[in-house]
């Protein structure tokens, strides 16, 4: 999950970033156009938005690579936040023909639960064996 969130994360916070002109008239892409239904063009805003889903696929990375899971809980309930708040936003503020709405729900219906996903860890707590001994990672 947190592999995805990442992908998530650098797919849009890449395009957003640094190439905020084409985010605003192709973005997701497949010959749809979310954003640009929603008004006029902001390269401000929309740098921020790939600022900040750059910065959700860095917390991502680090609890996929640390393999703790306070890590992967923290990005998680910070993915859960944005996407939580984010799909409530779209929900009220429906744009575009059937497919852009199926697709602007699903997409950001799954970033949202595997946020909350995330938040809930399936695996054991940090622990390290060492010399027949346990001790809690710190």
């Amino acid at each position: 999950m947190l592999a995805v969130s990442a992908l998530i994360g650098l797919y849009v916070g890449v395009w957003a970033q640094f190439f905020p002109h084409a985010f605003y008239t192709s973005f997701p892409g497949f010959g749809l156009t979310w954003i640009s239904l929603d008004g006029a063009e902001n390269e401000h805003l929309i740098r921020d938005v790939g600022s900040l889903y750059l910065a959700l696929a860095a917390i991502s990375i680090a609890g996929f690579f640390s393999r703790r899971s306070t890590v992967g809980r923290v990005a998680g309930l910070a993915w859960a936040v944005f996407g939580v708040l984010h799909f409530a936003y779209h929900i009220g503020h429906i744009v575009g023909g059937p497919v852009d709405i199926i697709g602007t729900v699903v997409s950001l219906g799954i970033s949202a639960v595997l946020g909350i996903l995330l938040v809930f860890p399936t695996r054991s707590p940090d622990v390290v064996t060492t010399d027949s001994t346990v001790a809690e990672r710190r």
